[in-house]
């Protein structure tokens, strides 16, 4: 997996982890489709930048900020959450493969209509040669899902369709 596509992945997983792992309420994201957009923040590097769309509803949002807890138990040792005025704040150190990252994420927005993550990560030892790493995630609700998309299908940059809640039923259990 390139380094652009794991930071997509992360972007959505950091979103969806951040809430019932820590004493902080976490808000739940309006029912619908969700177009989430990712880069490195410059918009000087088109490749850096994907976007993807998210159909939910209140159950599957759920259901992906219960699986991204699960994958912070399993990879971070540190999850701290918490507000900023209007913003929340996450701080976190988790253990991918061999390299250890360092995040510190800032989200705002009212999670109805839109909302902003900007992440910035340092590795060690480097994750896929980098040391460092900066992400910005925009989200923002576009309607209801289409009629062919049930809660949890995601449609990647590429166009391939997923749903991730099928994938995680179907991931063999860890002992």
């Amino acid at each position: 997996m390139n380094i652009r596509l794991f930071a997509v992945v992360a972007c959505v997983a950091a979103g969806a982890l951040a809430g019932p792992v820590l004493a902080l309420d976490f808000p739940a994201r309006k029912p619908g489709l969700w177009e989430i957009r990712t880069g490195d923040g410059t918009g000087k590097d088109a490749a850096a930048d994907h976007t993807m769309q998210q159909c939910i509803d209140a159950a599957s949002d759920k259901a992906l900020r219960d699986m991204g807890q699960g994958m912070g138990k399993d990879m971070c040792s540190k999850q701290e959450l918490s507000a900023d005025g209007g913003r929340l704040v996450m701080d976190s150190v988790c253990k991918i493969g061999n390299t250890v990252a360092t995040s510190h994420a800032v989200m705002s927005g009212d999670f109805s209509t839109a909302y902003r993550m900007e992440s910035k990560s340092s590795y060690n030892p480097p994750l896929m040669g980098r040391a460092e790493g900066h992400s910005v995630m925009e989200a923002k609700w576009i309607g209801p899902c289409k009629a062919d998309q049930k809660p949890g299908d995601m449609v990647m940059p590429n166009g391939m369709k997923m749903n991730v809640l099928d994938m995680a039923k179907n991931r063999p259990k860890r002992p």
